[in-house]
């Protein structure tokens, strides 16, 4: 069986901030394709926009060889933004939400998002939400789809170490992972159901297109998928973590859990693959209660805590994060589990400030900043 590269790459969504009023502004994202500048305040301003967009365009390859080159290269990228961003007078956060701005006064929509409006109106237009995309290569499309079948079931745990987004229009929505309960009201999000192959998959795509339910692949946004134009496994479900540490760690796991799985299909073994019903409940989990609730472990059908299945994880994958070079960023989700996400530091800021949302940006800011 063909063996995959287990290549890496980092997709995020920044926010710029006004430092007088802590309002969100605009934002930044970035795609393998390149990077997209949407702040009103910026639209005239074509050389912020074009100089970031060429620096971020300047890498060779859209996905990195190792951890290692993915930690210099996500380094490079926001220091960059951090840089351009403070020589216009702004700040960069990097969150699932931010606490307290509101949709409806949301900086002007890409064409992406206006195409999205066009399509699912209201649920479209307060996506005010901020994501963190990770690539892991398998370049055999086959193999993509039976290793998305099988990860499926470990999404809600990546999820559960990446809750950002406790706070929506100055609420404590009581939820770690608002976010993505803003995304799985869309169409064709969430958890994906169970493919035989490729080729149902491909013909499952197709029929979208011919009834003309979407325009093309690139309109499905499964928390899961094989992406429409790389050579990799997308894994959509992370919010937008402000460590890049937490950052470079969940991508870690990700790759180690996926050469996991390849290693365990050659060698006649599989994890078991359940139905998306099952896993929608471990997500639900997840998104509520992040690292401080049970996920069921289905193999025993039993509620345990998230933090003690992550850490039985981590052991099941050990001897391939060593073969991938990574250990060291996998073990930093020990502090993860120790210290507690981002959702959780940013409800105890949001606590001792005496629930000024405010305090939590600056706090957002100021983790987004520390660059190792």
């Amino acid at each position: 069986m063909y063996y995959p590269s287990f290549r890496i790459g980092i997709e995020e969504e920044y926010q710029l901030i006004d430092p007088r009023s802590w309002e969100l502004i605009g934002y930044v994202t970035h795609s393998m394709g390149g990077a997209q500048v949407i702040a009103p305040e910026l639209q005239s301003d074509l050389e912020f926009a074009e100089y970031l967009q060429n620096t971020m365009r300047s890498s060779e390859t859209p996905v990195c060889t190792d951890i290692k080159s993915l930690h210099d290269h996500l380094l490079r990228r926001r220091s960059t933004i951090l840089e351009l961003a403070e020589s216009h007078g702004l700040k960069v956060a990097a969150a699932g939400t931010h606490p307290f701005s509101r949709w409806e006064s949301a900086p002007l929509q890409t064409a992406h998002y206006r195409i999205m409006a066009n399509d699912a109106e209201m649920i479209a237009r307060r996506m005010l939400a901020f994501g963190m995309h990770v690539h892991v290569g398998i370049e055999d499309r086959e193999l993509a789809i039976d290793v998305m079948n099988t990860l499926r079931y470990i999404l809600p745990h990546i999820l559960s170490l990446s809750t950002s987004s406790p706070f929506w229009v100055r609420r404590n929505t009581g939820l770690k992972s608002y976010r993505n309960v803003l995304l799985d009201a869309l169409p064709r999000t969430g958890i994906p159901g169970r493919f035989q192959g490729y080729q149902e998959y491909h013909d499952y795509v197709d029929t979208l297109v011919r009834t003309n339910s979407i325009s093309d692949v690139s309109r499905i946004w499964y928390d899961i998928l094989p992406h429409y134009r790389y050579p990799t496994l997308y894994v959509r479900i992370c919010d937008m973590v402000p460590s890049c540490n937490d950052a470079l760690a969940i991508t870690a796991l990700l790759q180690a859990t996926v050469s996991w799985m390849v290693d365990l299909r050659l060698n006649n073994m599989a994890f078991r693959s359940y139905e998306r019903t099952l896993i929608e409940e471990n997500k639900w989990r997840a998104v509520r209660y992040g690292l401080e609730g049970n996920l069921i472990d289905f193999g025993i059908e039993r509620e345990m805590p998230t933090r003690d299945l992550i850490r039985e994880l981590l052991d099941l994958v050990a001897p391939q994060a060593s073969k991938l070079n990574n250990i060291d960023e996998l073990n930093h989700i020990h502090t993860i589990l120790d210290r507690g996400t981002s959702a959780d530091q940013q409800l105890q800021v949001w606590q001792e400030a005496d629930q000024d949302c405010k305090a939590v940006v600056k706090f957002l800011v100021g983790k987004t900043e520390d660059i190792p």
